[in-house]
């Protein structure tokens, strides 16, 4: 294990959600896909439910977007900046499936409080092991989809909104084949 559960939970999180406008898609159109996406994320906790909650999300996607391939320095001024803007007050916490695990808001802050402190927390661990460079950009040429490589041997390097790992190895056996190895 390289990160406490939790933690690895929260960055496929983060993951999942910058990937919700990779290559030029937007699948976060809506308040109903924002709730799809909260839904299958595992996020309880307070909502509005309206545009401007959207419009919050999106904006802090972006912020992670930029975060995900940034420099160390970069990197843990975002995150300071949102764990101070969300007020963020670290506690332990028991609640649903999950046993004690740590939460920096309540459960009746703004969503994307929750988001970003959640989110940050996460990219805590990671920066303070020294770990950044598991947070990459897919391989595939025509892809921009993040990558969070949690492989023992750092060997991941496609995305999984796709097929694109499959995609680059048909790629690779069709061009030995075509020189004759």
């Amino acid at each position: 294990m390289l990160f406490a559960p939790d933690t690895e939970v929260a960055l496929r999180t983060v993951v999942n959600l910058i990937n919700t406008a990779a290559n030029g898609r937007e699948a976060l159109a809506s308040v109903a896909d924002l709730d799809n996406f909260l839904r299958a994320e595992g996020f309880s906790g307070s909502r509005t439910r309206d545009d401007a909650e959207l419009a919050s999300v999106h904006e802090f996607r972006s912020q992670l977007a930029v975060l995900w391939t940034a420099d160390e320095d970069t990197a843990v001024e975002t995150v300071n900046r949102l764990l101070r803007d969300a007020n963020a007050l670290p506690q332990l916490m028991k609640h649903d499936e999950w046993d004690w695990h740590l939460h920096a808001t309540t459960r009746e802050a703004p969503l994307v409080d929750r988001m970003s402190t959640e989110a940050a927390m996460a990219l805590v661990d990671v920066i303070r092991t020294k770990e950044m460079d598991r947070m990459l950009v897919c391989d595939a040429e025509d892809c921009n989809a993040v990558v969070l490589d949690l492989s023992r041997n750092r060997s991941k390097r496609y995305c999984d909104t796709g097929n694109c790992a499959n995609r680059a190895h048909v790629a690779a056996y069709r061009a030995r084949q075509a020189s004759g190895g």
